[in-house]
């Protein structure tokens, strides 16, 4: 059955594979500010989620041993932010290596990595783009 268009909302978590949890957690938590929305043991292991305060889409950091996941498999996340200098300034500071920010025609945009690989980018969208 066809319909015109789908029900879907929004995406409720993307996986980020991680080899050591409780690392990511801290640099998720404490280097970029997310807060914790689960963490808590489930078959086949611990469940641990973390979210920009007030965000519909959150991020399962997989631990080893949930779901085959390659550490530092996933590229391209995009992070919306206010303020792109101020937030790659303090990343910088606890030590992330960060490339930019860059102007480009839909905003300043920097990129980098979690501890496993993982790569983030962070934008600050122009108005009206």
């Amino acid at each position: 059955m066809t319909t015109d268009t789908t029900h879907i909302t929004h995406a409720s978590f993307v996986t980020l594979p991680v080899s050591d949890q409780d690392r990511a957690l801290r640099f998720y938590t404490e280097v970029l500010g997310f807060e914790v929305t689960a963490d808590r043991e489930t078959p086949p292991g611990r469940w641990l989620q973390v979210a920009p305060r007030g965000a519909q889409t959150v991020f399962t950091l997989s631990g080893p041993g949930m779901g085959g996941f390659a550490p530092g498999s996933t590229q391209g996340i995009m992070l919306l932010t206010t303020d792109v200098d101020a937030d790659c300034a303090r990343l910088a500071e606890a030590g992330v290596a960060v490339q930019g920010p860059d102007e480009l025609p839909w905003g300043r945009m920097a990129s980098f990595r979690d501890p496993d690989g993982n790569g983030l980018m962070l934008l600050t969208e122009k108005e009206g783009f």
